[in-house]
């Protein structure tokens, strides 16, 4: 879930709206502006149920805030490195580097949110039993206890990627001691909570109650999706388990003067070629490494001003791999440093170059010969 706007970062861990934010928020504030709280709190006057609507609004998207920070601290504290958290139209969603090291890890990080969420009723539960005498706090402090206990219960429904999943993949990953098998159980057990929730938004669009109707199918549509690509993650892993750096890679790097300017880099060496990454030299010694991402990194209209020497990593801050490294460990590298490649390094010299395509393309290969 890329970040369109980013708003700020917590604890380290950089925040940001996905687009869809905007949809679903002005949707909330008209449901509760319009409907909820003229019905529940037909006292107030209307232009307070818009204001109750937009704070209650911003309420709930800070409780769901809170939700994936609980996970994402209880990552950090795992030691698992965390890229980001963004709302969207969903609510939110943390983007954990990697898979837990354990099923403990797991389970602690799957069940934080849910908890966090279950504090939070709590706590407004509290404040309404406090001010529930006056409407003006009342509101949004039900409203507020009402969705985090829901925000929670649905959490925990036990289907991937749901936190209810993930707690079923830990239970599973304990008693087996199989993780694949455990991840193959939690995306089969989302996809059949994914096609009951697609099954009972067409009930009740054929019930008269169309929009609601709609959006349950439409979660119900996101999880199956979210519950396949578990799934076909476990297919991958078995695919390439046990494969090495050397049986992939591509050993021919090739090579760039420092001096080259990124606009000839681009129209004469990536357009003509394809070719994604290059290996920055000065004078017969690697200086370091230049990719798309690095050249991207630069306004377009700079580029004839400035040399590949300027734009590269240099090579002693450059992430690589050895050749009898795991193709599976070097993804995760890839993830963890958000790159679409690494190096090949074997006795301090750079023998090759790993690449995404690479994988893909011999993933592709052995599918096609029946390996």
């Amino acid at each position: 879930m890329d970040t369109n706007f980013k708003i700020g970062t917590i604890f380290g861990i950089p925040i940001g709206l996905h687009i869809s934010w905007f949809l679903i928020f002005g949707l909330l504030t008209w449901s509760l502006a319009g409907g909820y709280f003229p019905q529940a709190y037909p006292q107030l006057p209307a232009l307070m149920h818009l204001l109750l609507a937009v704070i209650t609004s911003g309420l709930f998207f800070g409780s769901v805030l809170a939700h994936e920070l609980g996970h994402s601290i209880v990552a950090l504290r795992e030691k698992i490195p965390v890229r980001g958290i963004t709302l969207f139209i969903f609510g939110g969603i943390a983007q954990i580097g990697r898979e837990p090291p354990s099923p403990g890890a797991e389970f602690r990080i799957a069940i934080a949110g849910p908890l966090v969420s279950l504090a939070l009723a709590g706590l407004f539960g509290v404040l309404w039993l406090f001010d529930r005498a006056i409407p003006y706090l009342a509101a949004p402090s039900e409203y507020l206890m009402r969705i985090n206990f829901i925000l929670a219960a649905f959490n925990m429904v036990p289907g991937f990627p749901l936190d209810g999943g993930r707690v079923l993949r830990a239970i599973v990953w304990k008693l087996s001691g199989n993780f694949q098998r455990a991840n193959q159980v939690a995306a089969v057990s989302g996809q059949l909570v994914a096609f009951g929730f697609i099954g009972w938004g067409v009930f009740t669009i054929l019930r008269g109650q169309f929009f609601d109707g709609l959006w349950l199918a439409f979660i119900g549509w996101f999880l199956q999706n979210a519950a396949a690509s578990a799934y076909a993650q476990t297919h991958l892993q078995s695919a390439l388990q046990g494969m090495r750096v050397a049986s992939v890679m591509n050993p021919q790097c090739n090579r760039v003067s420092g001096l080259l300017p990124l606009s000839q880099l681009v129209e004469e060496h990536i357009l003509t070629s394809g070719q994604r990454c290059f290996i920055v030299v000065d004078n017969d010694i690697t200086s370091g490494v230049i990719t798309l991402k690095d050249i991207t990194a630069v306004p377009q209209n700079k580029w004839r001003f400035t040399t590949t020497r300027q734009a590269m990593v240099p090579f002693d801050r450059v992430t690589y791999v050895t050749p009898q490294t795991e193709v599976l460990t070097a993804l995760r590298m890839m993830d963890d440093a958000n790159v679409a490649q690494l190096p090949v390094v074997e006795n301090g010299e750079l023998i090759g170059i790993l690449s995404r395509d690479q994988i893909i393309h011999m993933l592709r290969l052995r599918a096609e010969l029946g390996i």
